[in-house]
């Protein structure tokens, strides 16, 4: 048997610096869907921490925010054609 190649993941740069809610000293909040939608990808997913620069306790609110403003019709599913 061939041994089967893998392909190379690339690698996405990482934010460093403070978090910007915690830079501004407030939390994610649903209503706010235009700042929200700095923190989703093109294809409506929920872009990593890693990548945003938002701590984990922002992150997790941030999630929920996104979660809410989607359900209510804020903030898309689906990405858009």
């Amino acid at each position: 048997m061939a041994k089967q190649k893998r392909k190379k993941r690339r690698m996405q740069p990482k934010v460093t610096g403070p978090c910007p809610f915690c830079e501004a000293k407030k939390t994610p909040d649903y209503k706010e869907y235009e700042d929200l939608a700095k923190f989703v990808s093109d294809r409506a997913k929920i872009v990593g921490k890693d990548r945003t620069g938002v701590c984990s306790k922002h992150q997790r609110a941030l999630a929920t925010a996104i979660k809410r403003a989607r359900h209510l019709g804020l903030l898309p599913f689906a990405p858009t054609i």
